[in-house]
């Protein structure tokens, strides 16, 4: 397999001297693993990316005062039915839907909308 060489000479943004950086080789990024699929096709990087989802079962809004005066046992009636799906959301924007599920002891969500994938 063959190996490309990069190299730059430059000068620093402090207006001091030219600085040599060093010459770098490197295996090419369409290197075969024994499978015969390409490196990055089989393995993306974004997929090990870990990212930290929140489900939306509902919103209601009210005053300070009206969430100051409740009182234990007290009810805050969402704007979505029982059997609405809920919104799953990443950095606050919704990129799925799902129905709220119990799976033993916990909550769970069944997906049932998720967004359409990528076109190369």
């Amino acid at each position: 397999m063959s190996k490309q060489e990069l190299s730059h000479v430059g000068a620093p943004a402090s207006g001091e001297g030219p600085v040599t950086v060093q010459t770098l080789a490197y295996e090419p990024l369409t290197q075969h693993v024994s499978g015969g699929g390409a490196v990055l096709q089989s393995t993306s990087p974004l997929l090990a990316v870990r990212a930290r989802l929140e489900v939306c079962v509902g919103e209601v809004e009210l005053t300070v005062g009206e969430l100051l005066a409740a009182k234990d046992g007290h009810v805050l009636r969402l704007d979505r039915a029982v059997d609405q799906p809920v919104d799953i959301r990443l950095d606050g924007k919704v990129v799925a839907r799902g129905l709220l599920v119990a799976v033993g002891e916990s909550f769970a969500v069944r997906l049932t909308e998720l967004p359409m994938p990528l076109v190369p």
